[in-house]
């Protein structure tokens, strides 16, 4: 299925109600202080803290979020209702890690397979995210991240475009990380 961009008379669309604006400046850190649990202090041994990964990753340039927010074909992505609930299951740490290997098999060799193409529109909140942020193919990460085609990605590069990702990803829902811990609290709770 071929995703056109929208016509130029149209102005451009609002989110859905619900869904975070994209390029709104990042949410408060809800980080916690190591072995405490963000959702249920009785429950420490519940909660996956991300503070590692995001500690491992560089910073993302402020300058990035605005020039696609700019970009009209860019803002058309969000997450929809299947993609949020599957990172709320899922949370932000294992979609990231999920990002990773994408990036690794995908986009990090100096000839990706079937380049231009490789990232499908919808199907894993990683997939959207991408397309959103131009790290879905390398003609895309060459244009707005400036890492040139037909050389390998280094690690420091993937390390930049998860950043990128997880950043969009928390954008578009800040709440990814404590619904995951919720999710895992009660189906503890449920197990005999």
């Amino acid at each position: 299925m071929t995703v056109r961009a929208p016509s130029r008379r149209r102005q451009a669309a609002a989110p859905p109600a619900g869904q975070a604006d994209l390029f709104a400046p990042p949410p408060p850190s809800r980080e916690t202080p190591a072995g405490t649990a963000q959702c249920d202090t009785t429950h420490p041994d519940t909660t996956q803290p991300d503070t590692a990964l995001s500690t491992t990753l560089p910073d993302v340039a402020e300058d990035l979020w605005a020039r696609l927010s700019r970009s009209r074909f860019r803002t058309r992505f969000h997450l929809d209702t299947r993609d949020r609930a599957y990172l709320h299951r899922q949370g932000l740490h294992n979609v990231c890690e999920h990002a990773a290997e994408f990036i690794a098999t995908r986009l990090a060799p100096a000839h990706p397979h079937k380049d231009g193409r490789q990232t499908p529109w919808r199907g894993h909140p990683v997939f959207v995210a991408q397309h959103a942020t131009g790290t879905c193919c390398r003609g895309c990460i060459e244009k707005w991240h400036g890492f040139a085609k037909g050389r390998a990605l280094e690690q420091a590069q993937c390390d930049y475009i998860l950043a990128v990702i997880r950043g969009w990803l928390l954008r578009e829902d800040p709440d990814s990380t404590a619904c995951h811990q919720l999710s895992a609290l009660t189906a503890r709770q449920r197990k005999p």
